[in-house]
């Protein structure tokens, strides 16, 4: 069988192969007496038996005995579960890479390589998944790669030494994972519910899990400004709609407490930032990151690809497993190309948590959009008191440039008239609102 890549982050712990992630399982447990659900599953159900439901094994990986255990010692069992879980859907059976994030200790590493010492796993190496990642998506320089965990964010500086990169210095972001951005989220479509309502969905467990598991659905299908929350209690069907912009604001707390962390590592003027899918996903993150810095978007197969290229200086040899926490970086484009790592222009547009293509994209505005999302070339806002036609982003002569029709267009908080070029990381507003249309790469590994 071909080498396996697990990638293990228990937002979503993934299984990739030649052909990229074919496996995504949340770190979730739901154990009732003798049987065991585990990952999505196990994630549908965790807010119907709080007791019963475990999501912290990954997180807290240890061999400490644990209180109301349901026949589980301690979190090593749990993840042990899980891995055979994963074993059985991913059909593993033969070398498998593992790919940890730069928080993992040394004693959870050897508590893995303890659970993985027999079939139908043959662990064959472990590497630094931010190294992984990064090692074919960025341009040689340092990097800031940003992971969103279900309890924490991470915030790694990845640093270039000669053709390797290096992994540095990790820092745990604790309060902000994607637990605590759901609680935030559900928290706010309460509020609406009720206002709009009358019906508060986390008076009783069925429904509190229904917003739940709704929540991520509705997020994605938002296009118009509003989400359109709808929630069934009985025979009734509630709608509630959430502004786009106050849910913005509503998480720039969040936001703010990854920021600080970040602002020190960002020594550099060329420093590159790196997040996650899962990073870029979240509403207004990657507007509230520094405009100065040049901003790419990590492809969900780069992990797997990456480790797939380099398993022959991951896969330990006789002298046995050890951590791979540096890789040769991507090689550079030939001297006559039209751009070099550092002029690289941008490739998408990060509007409403989508990466859009840069083709010829129209700026729309309706103020009342009735459900409409516009077509795969238009960006549409709803902006009241605006103009219908408010610019494009198109691409000519080898760069990115944004023709502004409306006299209220700001590229990053400055005003701007006629045309204007664009780099990654820049970042496009219009009038007083909240929405931004930020300048990307997105890596495909």
């Amino acid at each position: 069988m071909s080498v396996k890549i697990i990638e293990l982050n228990d937002r979503a712990v993934h299984v990739g192969d030649e052909t990229g992630v074919i496996l995504q399982s949340p770190g979730f447990a739901l154990a009732d007496g003798s049987s065991i659900v585990l990952g999505e599953a196990a994630e549908r159900q965790a807010r119907l038996q709080p007791t019963n439901s475990y999501n912290k094994f990954w997180h807290e990986l240890s061999l400490d005995p644990i209180s109301h255990g349901n026949n589980f010692r301690h979190f090593a069992d749990i993840a042990y579960a899980h891995l055979m879980h994963l074993a059985e859907e991913a059909e593993i059976g033969g070398d498998v890479i593992f790919a940890v994030p730069g928080n993992f200790t040394r004693q959870q590493l050897a508590i893995l390589l303890g659970l993985v010492n027999h079939p139908p796993f043959k662990a064959g190496g472990v590497v630094n998944s931010s190294v992984a990642g990064a090692a074919l998506a960025a341009p040689p320089s340092d990097i800031i790669y940003i992971d969103l965990q279900l309890h924490q964010a991470v915030v790694t500086r990845l640093n270039t030494q000669g053709d390797h990169l290096q992994a540095g210095t990790t820092i745990q972001v604790p309060g902000v994972g994607s637990q605590n951005f759901m609680d935030l989220m559900m928290q706010m479509a309460t509020g609406m519910f009720i206002q709009q309502c009358r019906f508060n969905p986390q008076h009783n467990a069925d429904s509190e899990q229904q917003l739940y598991n709704e929540l991520p659905g509705w997020l994605a299908e938002a296009e118009d400004g509003n989400l359109i929350l709808e929630l069934r209690a009985g025979e009734t069907l509630h709608t509630a709609k959430m502004p786009r912009e106050s849910l913005i604001n509503s998480l720039g707390g969040h936001f703010n407490k990854i920021n600080e962390q970040l602002a020190p590592m960002l020594t550099e003027r060329d420093t590159q930032i790196l997040i996650s899918p899962a990073m870029a996903a979240l509403p207004g993150f990657s507007a509230s990151l520094p405009q100065q810095s040049q901003l790419i978007v990590l492809d969900q197969h780069a992990v797997s690809r990456s480790a797939l290229e380099h398993q022959e200086l991951i896969i330990a040899g006789d002298e046995g497993i050890k951590l791979v926490e540096s890789l040769p970086v991507a090689k550079s484009k030939p001297a006559n190309s039209s751009q070099t790592p550092q002029t690289v222009s941008p490739t998408h547009v990060l509007f409403k948590h989508r990466a859009v293509p840069i083709k010829d994209l129209q700026i729309a505005n309706q103020a009342e959009v009735n459900g409409h999302a516009g077509s795969a070339n238009t960006l549409l806002l709803s902006i009241a008191g605006l103009p219908e036609d408010l610019g494009r982003i198109y691409q000519s002569g080898g760069e990115v440039r944004f023709q502004s029709l409306a006299d209220v267009s700001r590229v990053n908080g400055k005003s701007v008239t006629g045309e204007t070029s664009l780099s990654i990381g820049d970042q496009i507003k219009f009038g007083s609102s909240a929405e931004a249309m930020t300048l990307i790469k997105v890596s495909d590994g």
